[in-house]
């Protein structure tokens, strides 16, 4: 079958090549045929090693597929479903799991670390980025990474579901909570921003503020929820407009960078909620100081997949695309094939397009 392989962290080509082979399916896995499949910022995160991932990997983690095989305990899907992937499957007997923590469950990316469900066709062992590597034709996972959902969802929703929207819809339901009527700041308005924003519009937020550089992405911003949108040197100002100088009930940092970490912080009122979303990295150290940590009464808070319990959250978030409460439609740039993902990486880099969707043969 066909996939794209990263052959070393810092390459800038993928190598799209078809003499790959799946390891075989396990009697607690699923195998899924990949319908299509999401080219995310973290996949670029990965590729320059800001994520850590083994390699050689087959990069993608957000996409939906039709099951074709199960091992002989599975019992969740069958051949024939319409499936999610989910990126973090969660074992559901672990104590997060079991305390209603499921998205920090650790026990499959431990594993994706030192199994690669991938060989090339003079034997090496490849990975799939965060256990799952969607950009391929077909991939095996654990069942619980095969969430089951309604077959009316077209397979670019399905896909989108399975990260971006779920990261970003999550943080406001799930992480944030956002009230009817309060005040939402979102800072990064790439896919997943755009996904908090429609989150915190489906909460009922009376203003949200979307903050990006980007001035061609303040029309979609506005299309998808936002009330207003600014570039970052207008953020003061629009915060003393629409909050009278007070700061918002919520701010999102949607971008994974310190400085913006630093400058969302100062979007959120007294007593406010900062919400992480955006995936950093590792050296990439956060300064604030104790005075205002205490004093200023805000919680830092930190969102992992939208604190998803995907097992309710996917099809729950189907089913208000369904009911047309969120635009997924609007936040896809372009639908492109497998061989054209070197070309969707660079369109990444230059930060104008959202998501690009794999649609596969």
């Amino acid at each position: 079958m066909r996939a794209a392989i990263l052959h070393a962290v810092g390459n800038d080509k993928l190598d799209i090549r078809d003499d790959v082979t799946l390891a075989p399916v396990g009697p607690a896995d699923v195998r899924v045929r990949i319908r299509a499949t999401g080219v995310c910022h973290s996949d670029l995160s990965a590729m320059t090693g800001v994520l850590p991932q083994p390699v050689p990997l087959i990069l993608g983690h957000e996409g939906a597929g039709e099951v074709v095989e199960v091992g002989e305990h599975v019992t969740s899907v069958k051949p024939g479903d319409h499936v999610v992937i989910s990126w973090r499957p969660a074992c559901q007997e672990c104590e997060l799991c079991v305390g209603g923590q499921p998205f920090l469950c650790m026990k499959y990316v431990i594993e994706s670390f030192s199994k690669g469900n991938f060989r090339l066709g003079d034997g090496t062992t490849v990975f799939g980025m965060a256990g799952c590597g969607t950009w391929a034709e077909e991939i095996v996972v654990p069942w619980q990474g095969a969430i089951k959902i309604d077959e009316d969802v077209s397979w670019e929703a399905a896909a989108l579901i399975g990260c971006g929207i779920t990261t970003g819809v999550g943080a406001a339901l799930n992480t944030a909570k956002v009230r009817p009527g309060s005040t939402v700041a979102v800072v990064g308005c790439g896919g997943v921003g755009l996904s908090v924003i429609q989150g915190a519009r489906v909460s009922g937020a009376r203003t949200i503020l979307a903050v990006d550089p980007l001035e061609s992405k303040h029309e979609l911003a506005r299309k998808v929820g936002a009330t207003h949108a600014v570039t970052p040197d207008q953020a003061a100002d629009a915060l003393n407009e629409l909050t009278g100088g007070g700061g918002f009930d919520y701010a999102f940092e949607v971008v994974g960078k310190s400085a913006t970490i630093q400058n969302t912080w100062k979007l959120a009122r007294q007593g406010g909620d900062v919400i992480i979303v955006g995936a950093g990295a590792m050296d990439d150290m956060v300064s604030i100081s104790a005075f205002s940590l205490l004093f200023e009464g805000k919680n830092l808070l930190s969102s992992l997949y939208g604190e998803a319990d995907v097992r309710h959250d996917f099809p729950y978030f189907a089913k208000l695309h369904k009911t047309g409460l969120l635009d997924l439609e609007s936040m896809i740039s372009a639908r492109i094939r497998l061989t054209d993902l070197n070309d969707a990486v660079a369109a990444l880099k230059g930060g104008e397009v959202l998501r690009q969707i794999v649609l596969m043969d």
